[in-house]
């Protein structure tokens, strides 16, 4: 009672790859083992000793093999053939059910399994009963053995009693040669319910005169086959659509199956109609019949559609549907030819109608992104951008003219505002920029991007931009609803058109001379009064020296302000002021004009008797 542990000791070997058998040197549960303990080997080697000097060494006999039974029964199965009885309380029909088993019992590992063969329709769940395993015998923990298995006996197994009525050859020869009398085999006993259900039933219908059997073997799989078209212009999205009827002679049904076209947009219904026989002619209704019915049978149709009712170049209504049969096929020919005697086959040509033409019409320009761009959107669903000459954009990199533009506004302040407009050549874009000027109260910078814009009166068909041949001096554009007058421009405009004349009209480029003519003239004058004077470069820069060495006494004088106020005064840019309207810019800046080196200077700066080239006079004023 003591003891916890009931180990066996490893008896089992290997050596070399080959088992052997050695003595246990403990008990169970590890206690030590004192008396010397011979295998049966050793037994039998000492049995056979003799005495080895009378009859010398003696001869052992080998010992026979051994075979394990898992080797020497596998795959060798008995097979009974059995039934049980099973009860039906809730049936009217039958009071007990027979079933047929399959008792399979392997000899291997002495385990048994029941399995039922599967019936059709049966409607229970059928298949293997009893799983594979030793079945019990009793409640004393005895199991089946196949001596315990016969023909002709009862086994009872889980509750369930099984008729053994016979078995397989090999079951036989086994049983036999382990000394096993066998018992006759008995028939099996079959279900009468299932017997009865497996004879056919009677049928008592009185044949008719129409043999429906003879139509089918005579006209199967001949089908009848007409083109047809449905003409559905008439409803908001109508058209007229081709269609495919069949009329199938084995069974009187007709098929209409839908023709469709690579990219015809449509989804993939082949089938219009199902195969099925249509009505023709419906018997007159009562006012007790319903309006709605799931099934029409015979009783409501009086008559059904036939071979004889498709004609080509007639017109069939089918579930309400007209159909105009315009052609059929060579197979309907022949039919037709042979059984009604028609020979008018004509095909019916089918004119289309001309879809009309829409005029595509552009809607107005938005005022968003630029037109030709926007264009786009009217001609695809993935708007291509508008082709660039690349030339042109090649030849005019970096190419901007440059003018500058007076505010047309009532507002006097807006009258004062001056702006540089430029003209890209490369995309004929005009973008306008307002320099700041301070303590003017309006904010300078970018006044309008980079756009193309259009000419008054200019439409989303007809669009005409501004072109250089359009900016001339004083003339007037507008530029989204603000117009601008053209007051100046740059020499390199002037430059650039009389290098490309010919593509500029005479009037612009005359307009931009007679601008530019005064200020060259000026320019000539300027450089032409100096040595008249007597004086020479050397000294006038010497004068300026010593004018700034007198205006240092002046702290009061600002030179960015003085600076300012000049080129301010100067509308034009020509360099040139009056001589009185020099002065009086002189005064209100207080600047000592009446200073003897700084009326000197004045002197030297006059070109003419009333005008004065203030660019040398501002040198004595540096910024």
């Amino acid at each position: 009672p003591q003891k916890t542990s009931f180990h066996r000791s490893q008896t089992l070997g290997y050596k070399n790859g080959f088992a052997f058998s050695r003595l246990p040197t403990v008990g169970i549960g590890g206690e030590r083992l004192y008396v010397n303990q011979l295998s049966q080997a050793e037994l039998d080697e000492l049995s056979n000793k003799r005495p080895t000097l009378t009859y010398g060494q003696a001869k052992q006999a080998p010992p026979s093999g051994f075979i394990p039974a898992h080797v020497a029964f596998d795959k060798k199965i008995l097979k009974f053939d059995a039934y049980f009885q099973e009860d039906v309380p809730l049936s009217a029909e039958e009071h007990y059910r027979i079933r047929q088993v399959c008792i399979y019992y392997y000899l291997e590992d002495d385990s048994m399994s029941v399995i039922e063969p599967v019936v059709e329709n049966s409607g229970l769940p059928q298949g293997k009963l009893i799983r594979r395993h030793r079945v019990p015998k009793n409640d004393h923990g005895d199991h089946y053995h196949w001596k315990d298995l016969n023909r002709a006996m009862n086994i009872t197994m889980y509750g369930r009693t099984y008729r053994i009525v016979d078995c397989d050859p090999f079951t036989q020869v086994f049983l036999e040669s382990q000394g096993i009398e066998l018992n006759p085999p008995e028939k099996m006993i079959f279900d009468p319910y299932t017997e009865m259900r497996r004879m056919p039933m009677r049928k008592y219908i009185t044949p008719s005169d129409f043999d429906q059997l003879k139509q089918f073997l005579t006209y199967d799989k001949q089908v009848l086959r007409f083109y047809a078209m449905w003409d559905d212009t008439d409803s908001i999205f109508g058209e007229n659509r081709t269609y495919i009827i069949h009329y199938y002679l084995a069974d009187d049904t007709v098929e209409v199956r839908e023709v469709y076209k690579q990219n015809d947009g449509r989804d993939p219904f082949p089938i219009l109609i199902k195969r099925q026989r249509l009505p023709k002619t419906f018997v007159d209704k009562k006012k007790t019949f319903p309006s709605c019915v799931l099934e029409i049978s015979d009783q409501e149709v009086l008559e059904w559609y036939t071979a004889k009712d498709f004609a080509v170049g007639k017109s069939t209504t089918l579930l309400g549907r007209t159909f105009f049969i315009y052609d059929c096929d060579e197979f309907t020919r022949n039919f037709y030819r042979d059984k009604f005697g028609i020979t008018d086959f004509q095909p019916v040509e089918i004119k289309k109608k001309p879809l009309e033409e829409v005029p595509q019409v552009i809607p107005p320009y938005n005022g968003f992104g630029i037109l030709e761009d926007s264009l786009q959107n009217c001609f695809s669903l993935l708007p291509k951008p508008p082709r660039k000459d690349v030339i042109k954009i090649l030849e005019n990199d970096h190419k901007v003219l440059r003018y500058q533009v007076a505010l047309e506004s009532p507002n006097p302040e807006d009258r004062k505002r001056r702006f540089i407009l430029s003209y890209f050549l490369s995309d004929d874009m005009i973008s306008i920029y307002e320099p700041p000027v301070r303590n003017s109260g309006i904010i300078g910078g970018k006044y309008l991007g980079k756009a193309r814009v259009a000419k008054p009166g200019s439409t989303t068909e007809n669009a005409t931009y501004y072109e250089p041949s359009d900016f001339t001096i004083g003339s007037t554009i507008e530029v989204f609803g603000h117009r601008f007058v053209i007051t100046d421009a740059d020499e390199h405009v002037l430059n650039y058109m009389e290098s490309n004349a010919e593509s500029f009209p005479a009037a612009t480029l005359q307009s931009l001379r007679d601008h530019f003519r005064p200020r060259q003239v000026v320019k000539e004058t300027a450089n032409s009064d100096i040595p008249m004077l007597g004086t020479s470069k050397q000294e006038l820069d010497e004068l300026i020296v010593q004018v700034q060495e007198e205006l240092k006494l002046h702290n009061y004088l600002n030179n960015k302000n003085i600076r300012e106020a000049f080129l301010q005064c100067d509308k034009d840019g020509s360099g040139i002021l009056d001589k009185a309207k020099f002065l009086a810019l002189c005064d209100s800046l207080s600047v000592p004009t009446n200073a003897i080196l700084v009326n000197k200077l004045i002197d030297l700066c006059s070109c003419g008797e009333d005008k004065i080239n203030y660019h040398d006079f501002l040198r004595a004023f540096p910024s």
